[in-house]
């Protein structure tokens, strides 16, 4: 066991969708996780950010062992 796990935290890896394997550290497995990418804006914009949402959903149906993390699937139907 290594200290990461007595703290909670694990590896988790995202599937599909613009963030497609990478692997993020997350605490107490939750049930979605939120991706954002930034967006260019018009130079009018002035003090504006604007942020694409991209949802990942655990994958409760996966069983994980060893050494395979825990798998955040894409939900293309989130906004």
């Amino acid at each position: 066991m290594d200290a990461d796990d007595t703290m909670g935290w694990e590896s988790v890896e995202l599937d599909g969708g613009p963030g497609h394997g990478l692997r993020v550290r997350v605490a107490g497995r939750p049930g979605v996780l939120q991706v954002t990418y930034p967006c260019a804006v018009e130079p009018q914009a002035e003090n504006v950010s604007v942020h694409a949402l991209f949802i990942y959903r655990r994958d409760t149906r996966r069983r994980t062992g060893g050494d395979q993390p825990v798998r955040y699937g894409f939900d293309a139907a989130s906004p």
